[in-house]
């Protein structure tokens, strides 16, 4: 009994040492270029705070990391809360990009613990396209944080991302499509349109275009009753043609105000909700704005 006991143990051993001398054989060790090409693929993780940070983040990087957004499409910066799973991933994070400290208050605190090298707060960058001037600033004396649907700023923030992970600075949407765009955009310079909330300005800027009017502060807090009155004489002054509404947010007010005024609702993304994350994927978020922009007028 012993002895058949060994015989089985030796012959284990030899079937545990072919499988090994097989595995080597084929490539799959640890060392080899198969093992490794895996590691690459699943990355380091980049933590956005919004997606269109994750949309920069993975035009920047690549496949090469892999990026994750927490912010719901129910949710503005304000409001962002915090999972514990959510709190996990920020731990784990290589990156977290976060617009800043007081935009999204609980992500602050959330990475205050981190190293600044695990961290690129949009907001603070020193090369950011954010001025205080009257274009910049929304109606309720805010800054607008959307510094995202400025193409400069996009290709601003995405060198930002590489510097920390030591890649080659290049631009995630190139000058010759900016160009482009603006072209497109170019006969509708001084037209003016509503906006379900203050978020425009820095479109606006980059594409040479009016400001338009807005429904909501910059948070996408409600107005007062004076300030909805004065709204809706300055729209009717102005020639304001369309009302934008954002997917994520009910459009009630919006279409209260466009019955009043007789106005279209033109449904825009600037939070890129409908992007997926790929190598070009802010060029495509980009021309997705500028069309559902150009439907108000078209």
């Amino acid at each position: 009994m012993l002895g058949a006991s060994l015989k089985k143990i030796h012959y284990n051993i030899f079937g545990i040492l072919m499988l090994f001398f097989a595995l080597n054989a084929a490539g799959t060790s640890i060392d080899s270029p198969k093992y490794s090409k895996n590691v690459v693929a699943s990355g380091p993780l980049v933590v956005t705070t919004n997606k269109p940070l994750a949309i920069i983040a993975r035009a920047a990087l690549g496949d090469n990391v892999k990026v994750q957004f927490l912010q719901s499409a129910s949710q503005s910066s304000h409001d962002l809360t915090l999972s514990i799973s959510a709190l996990g991933k920020i731990q784990k994070a290589q990156l977290v990009v976060l617009l800043g400290d007081q935009v999204e208050p609980r992500v602050a605190k959330a990475v205050s613990a981190l190293p600044q090298n695990r961290v690129i707060r949009v907001l603070d960058l020193p090369t950011l396209r954010f001025h205080a001037e009257s274009d910049q600033v929304s109606q309720d004396h805010q800054r607008d944080p959307h510094v995202w649907l400025d193409p400069q700023n996009g290709n601003l923030i995405g060198r930002a991302i590489q510097d920390m992970f030591g890649v080659k600075a290049r631009n995630i949407i190139g000058e010759i499509e900016i160009m482009r765009l603006r072209s497109i955009l170019a006969p509708y310079a001084k037209s003016n349109y509503l906006t379900h909330h203050d978020a425009f300005s820095h479109f606006s800027r980059g594409f040479g275009l009016s400001s338009g009017l807005s429904i909501r502060d910059a948070s996408g807090g409600q107005k007062g009753a004076r300030s909805q009155y004065l709204l809706r004489k300055n729209a009717l002054q102005s020639g304001v043609q369309c009302v934008f509404v954002e997917p994520q947010y009910g459009n009630k007010d919006a279409q209260v105000i466009a019955d009043i005024l007789n106005l279209p609702i033109i449904s825009i993304d600037p939070q890129g909700m409908t992007q997926t994350l790929i190598d070009d994927g802010y060029e495509q978020f980009m021309q997705r704005i500028v069309a559902q922009f150009k439907a108000c007028f078209s």
